[in-house]
């Protein structure tokens, strides 16, 4: 099964979203508009409105107030991955090229800028003053996610804590958010919107360890990048933690292979290869359906309303997705 056919029944109001991103993004500056427009059809999951969606099935549901909410979620991912790309020097993205490659550095930061102050702007429109306290401690949080991301870049020495947390507020955080504010947009009670919250992140955390492991398992085509991307960046993931956490011989090859330098795909296979063979992928994936089942738990709470089968689905998909 593929993701978009579990919320298929949505796909109306999908595209009522998709319509109101272009409308958003569009600029009156050429580059600015051209650079947003490329990131919007570089295309993605979408998974971040389609949560809202879901969540606001639990309360009042109205797609041109939950709209309010849902796209400026979706401007705000979309502007963390253009700063994303500038600061891993990534010239691809989905298969397609990034906007740092397709233009330049300084154009994909004010376009990412340009972008989060679209999102802003756009959640004026809400009249609930807790949205907007909670987007901008979840925007807060984001930003030192980066900033620690960066600051343990080549850190081979980083423990599984760490890396927790940077994931937490990487992208497990926004995910939980999503499904918080879709539930608060439709007025749903507050302890629906407290367990969707807490599914949100428990599924976010097993969204990105996923997205680590992929890293490892996929190929190039899958991925829309090199296998093993994040490690060729110093960006040391839970399966590469894990390895060299129990092989202390194959720390000492990455840290002489990984250097800032930028070594070949053959050597990349090789430390991919140990790395599988270490078991890092088989523990990272243990760890990512432990967070599933707390998102399972977490749902037997909440009404039974087709929007919580649909949940379960999405949960089910991402532990089992091939990229």
């Amino acid at each position: 099964m593929k993701l978009t056919d579990i919320y298929w029944h949505l796909r109306s109001d999908i595209s009522k979203i998709e319509k109101e991103l272009e409308a958003t993004v569009d600029a009156k500056h050429p580059i600015l508009k051209k650079a947003s427009s490329h990131l919007l059809k570089a295309g993605g999951k979408r998974i971040r409105p389609v949560f809202v969606l879901l969540a606001a099935k639990f309360g009042n549901y109205d797609i041109e107030k939950v709209k309010q909410v849902a796209v400026p979620l979706e401007l705000i991912h979309m502007a963390s991955l253009v700063h994303d790309d500038v600061i891993d020097d990534a010239d691809l993205r989905r298969g397609k090229k990034t906007i740092k490659s397709k233009w330049d550095n300084r154009v994909a930061m004010y376009t990412g800028d340009y972008i989060f102050a679209r999102a802003i702007e756009m959640t004026t429109n809400c009249n609930k003053p807790e949205v907007h306290q909670i987007l901008s401690d979840a925007m807060v949080e984001m930003c030192i996610g980066e900033v620690e991301q960066i600051r343990d870049q080549y850190n081979w020495n980083q423990n599984f804590r760490i890396y927790l947390r940077r994931i937490k507020r990487k992208t497990a955080l926004l995910i939980a958010v999503s499904c918080r504010l879709g539930a608060l947009a439709a007025d749903a009670p507050r302890d629906v919107q407290l367990s969707l919250y807490r599914y949100g992140y428990n599924v976010g955390m097993a969204f990105q360890i996923t997205d680590d492991i992929l890293d490892f398992v996929a190929t190039e085509k899958e991925l829309g990048k090199p296998a093993g991307s994040d490690l060729h960046q110093g960006n040391v993931t839970l399966p590469a933690l894990y390895s060299m956490e129990h092989d202390e011989e194959l720390r000492s090859f990455i840290m002489k292979m990984i250097k800032g330098d930028k070594p070949d795909k053959k050597v990349m296979k090789v430390i991919i290869d140990k790395i599988k063979a270490s078991g890092g992928v088989d523990y990272s994936l243990e760890v990512s359906d432990r967070y599933l089942n707390k998102a399972y738990k977490e749902l037997e709470n909440l009404p039974d309303i087709p929007a919580k089968d649909s949940f379960y689905q999405i949960a089910q998909y991402i532990g089992k997705r091939k990229f």
